[in-house]
């Protein structure tokens, strides 16, 4: 794949001006990440903007205990670090969740572009507004406010939507998403977890085979988490 042929998968770009295309496509490079690399830790001095163009990368924090929490999955054509172009160092940890081409600007040449495209500049705020929407509706679901199994259900939901395949048994999640993997995306511990995907399977949710998690009936999910 070339800069201009990754530049054209990236949702941001599309109402881009056609000059800030060309420029964009000029100056940027593309990273490739093996599964596990990471992009950038908490606290690192980061200069480059960052996009997946292929694959998945998660971003995560670590809590004092040492316990690691994923904020946001993000895939194709996804902005990952909008907040570099604060100038600041990065407040959160990337890591390639599978192999994933990440493409790769200098923070002050994509700000050069977007000083002279309001187009471009709109949609990397839009962007950047709806990770903080996705932040405000994960605080409702802390620990303490929704039982376990309910936001369980809520996070499967979302994968279903996300990542998706629908099939005769129900909607399968097609990416690897591990018993630990949930249990870093909810902040819980694996034990937890798996006592209350037991729950779900019994209700009849969903299926587990082989690692795969099949979503019975999505409209039931939701009415499940959905329940007072």
């Amino acid at each position: 794949m070339n800069i201009s042929e990754a530049v054209a998968l990236v949702e941001a770009f599309q109402q881009a001006a056609p000059r800030s295309v060309r420029v964009l496509s000029a100056c940027g490079t593309v990273r490739r990440l093996v599964k596990g690399e990471h992009l950038f830790f908490d606290k690192e001095p980061v200069e480059m903007v960052y996009i997946v163009i292929s694959g998945l990368v998660t971003l995560y924090t670590v809590d004092a205990q040492g316990e690691k929490k994923v904020i946001f999955i993000l895939d194709k054509g996804k902005l990952i670090n909008e907040v570099v172009l604060q100038g600041i160092p990065a407040s959160i940890n990337c890591e390639a969740f599978e192999e994933a081409q990440i493409l790769c600007f200098d923070r002050q040449d994509f700000l050069r572009v977007m000083e002279q495209d309001f187009s471009l500049t709109k949609s990397v705020l839009a962007s950047l507004a709806m990770k903080v929407r996705r932040l405000y509706r994960q605080m409702k679901n802390t620990p303490n406010s929704v039982r376990g199994d309910k936001r369980i259900a809520a996070k499967l939901w979302k994968l279903s939507r996300d990542y998706g395949v629908p099939g005769q048994g129900g909607t399968t999640i097609n990416i690897d998403v591990s018993i630990t993997y949930l249990a870093e995306m909810l902040g819980s511990r694996r034990e937890t977890v798996s006592r209350q995907l037991k729950i779900l399977v019994s209700q009849g949710l969903i299926r587990i085979n082989d690692g795969q998690i099949t979503i019975v009936d999505r409209d039931k999910l939701s009415e499940y988490f959905k329940l007072p």
